[in-house]
């Protein structure tokens, strides 16, 4: 009896531009996984970077509606996470040929370009200038838009675009390469807003040349800018306003065009292998959530990751949001004021030498798990960048050791960045091989939550604590604040990597990933034998979907893997370790009903 297929949907019609069996470098990682990524996500990195201090230092809004700006992302949070559990189902539920997650990206498009248009274009010009109807237009236009972002058209996309990896294939090095590229697009969407926007600042946040308050002069006699009593640059909100409505309208150009490239240059392979092995029916019905969440409750290992991503997310998001503020706060300019360019320009700076690190992190990661595992990299680097943040509470109002502890804690933090999801990946294939039953839907909606909502967790501790100190755009350079920074900007991220080293002590799941591939393939054999169908193995897949050439291809790989496998098992300490392993993977199996392999 041949397999059947799902039913048909509007998606099958857009198939994937990639046909090869196995991942490709080119055009699959560097257009899937990196360049389309990289541009889907930049809208997400301004949001997160900028539009606190948009609504602080342009809107005005913490001059008067001070409980609003602390309160919208925190109570916002409630509504990501609704918004993850709805579009983790949804993807519990596609039956389409295109996949589980991939439809979902193109979905996303029409509700990011509308969420853009209402934060930045429709909501009106809200300052402390204009009466109360109209701010609280802007209020209810604000929340509105919001909620639509970061509650629904973000998790749209970043929840399958997270999935993919996860979902492209089985083969664990080629799913390291895809979520290092994965990560790395995260980094160039974070960098493009961190290391280029910052020196162009001054064309978004506009100098109010009116008049107001003390000129400050270049060397040729011209006004550069006016700052107050307290030394604080005066900006012109009309002007600021105007000229984010053209930056976000080309913004979302980029974003809709990002999302496309996405979904034309990537595949979900474990999900047409469960097609090709599974019955119509099988592939039809999501898995119950209850049971989902039974078997990720009461995995050590799936708990361990959610509580990484969970400090991971947080402690970069709390530096994020609060950079530009620390970088403005800490620094002065040549004339010795508090500027956004002077922050902005420090910020760029210090975002560009942290890549440095970050970019040999890439080229370094792959290999590094190869030879020690992906979780005791991250573990390595956890170390790491908890030292690099004592040094820089140290002395935070000094411009090199700041640069300094960025940098290692950049370099410590690469591990983490780049091997996380295909080490998520290896948890959902344990779990699978225990089990029986992946849990990509739930273990995706808990990601994407997290992922999506410590933005709003982060903005809100910033917020919350910016209320506390006093702060508006003209004392930025209060004792108060500058006291509160270096604790938000570098003692935050510090301690969620120190919760993450102790963590990863725990984490050991590569042991198993041998016996869980063994346990995978014969489990689709049995369910194939059990269905009267022909089971198909991975390298007759490829003869038949890519030729000869590449099922050779794949015989030698297997052949070598084979013969690496067996050259490690002839060190009679390394088979005696392989049987234990066998035999605790084989104990798991049976305490859940399944076949010991």
């Amino acid at each position: 009896m041949g397999h059947t297929t799902a039913r048909n949907s509007v998606f099958d019609k857009l198939p994937s531009l990639i046909k090869k069996s196995n991942v490709t470098l080119i055009p699959e990682g560097v257009i899937g996984y990196l360049l389309g990524p990289t541009l889907a996500m930049v809208a997400n990195s301004v949001l997160a970077n900028y539009f606190n201090k948009y609504m602080t230092d342009v809107l005005n809004i913490n001059s008067w509606a001070s409980e609003f700006l602390k309160w919208l992302p925190v109570v916002s949070v409630i509504f990501v996470v609704l918004g993850n559990i709805i579009v983790g189902r949804l993807m519990d539920r596609s039956s389409s040929r295109a996949g589980k997650a991939r439809p979902l990206l193109l979905i996303s498009v029409p509700i990011s370009f509308l969420a853009l248009l209402i934060l930045f274009v429709i909501s009106p010009l809200a300052t402390d200038t204009i009466n109360v109807s109209g701010q609280s237009l802007a209020l209810v236009c604000i929340a509105i838009g919001y909620n639509l972002w970061f509650a629904i058209a973000y998790p749209m996309y970043y929840t399958p675009h997270a999935a993919l990896v996860n979902l492209s294939t089985r083969n664990s090095k080629d799913r390291s390469l895809l979520a290092t590229l994965s990560n790395a697009a995260i980094l160039a969407a974070m960098g493009l807003s961190t290391m280029i926007m910052p020196f162009f600042l001054s064309l978004l946040f506009v100098y109010d040349m009116s008049g107001k308050g003390t000129p400050v002069l270049s060397e040729t006699g011209a006004v550069q800018y006016y700052v107050d009593a307290n030394g604080s640059a005066i900006y012109d909100a009309a002007a600021s306003y105007n000229h984010w409505k053209v930056f976000v309208i080309v913004l979302i150009a980029v974003t809709v065009l990002g999302a496309l490239l996405e979904f034309m240059f990537t595949r979900e392979r474990v999900t047409e292998e469960s097609m090709a092995q599974g019955s119509e029916a099988s592939v039809k019905k999501a898995l119950p959530i209850g049971r989902q969440a039974k078997i990720c409750f009461s995995d050590k290992f799936w708990i361990i990751m959610m509580a990484f991503f969970f400090c991971y997310q947080l402690g970069g998001m709390i530096k994020n949001v609060s950079q530009l503020y620390f970088c403005q706060a800490m620094f002065t300019d040549a004339n010795g004021n508090y500027t956004i360019a002077n922050g902005g320009n420090i910020s760029g700076l210090l975002a560009i030498i942290g890549a440095i690190p970050t970019a040999l992190g890439m080229v370094i990661a792959l290999p590094l798990s190869n030879k020690i595992g992906k979780g005791k990299a991250i573990l390595g680097g956890a170390c790491l960048a908890v030292a690099g943040g004592l040094l820089g509470l140290i002395a935070p109002a000094n411009q090199m050791i700041v640069f300094a502890s960025f940098v290692i804690k950049a370099l410590g933090s690469t591990p983490a960045m780049y091997l996380s999801m295909a080490l998520m990946a290896d948890v959902l294939d344990h779990q699978e091989a225990i089990h029986g039953d992946r849990t990509d839907g739930l273990s995706m909606t808990v990601y994407g939550a997290i992922m999506a909502g410590m933005t709003g967790v982060a903005t809100g501790i910033l917020n919350i604590v910016l209320s506390n100190m006093g702060y508006s755009s003209t004392n930025i350079s209060s004792e108060a604040i500058r006291a509160a920074m270096p604790w938000i900007f570098i003692g935050g991220e510090t301690l969620c990597y120190a919760v993450i080293f102790f963590a990863f002590l725990l984490m050991n799941v590569e042991k198993f990933s041998k016996f869980d591939h063994e346990a995978i393939v014969a489990d689709q054999k049995a369910a194939a034998a059990a269905e009267g169908r022909q089971y198909i193995p991975a390298e007759e897949k490829i003869r038949l979907e890519e030729g000869e050439e590449a099922y050779q291809a794949e015989i030698k790989r297997q052949a070598e893997a084979r013969a690496a496998e067996e050259k490690r098992l002839s060190d009679p300490a390394e088979a005696e370790k392989d049987q234990a392993i066998r035999q605790e993977f084989n104990a798991l199996r049976n305490a859940h009903g399944r076949k010991p392999l």
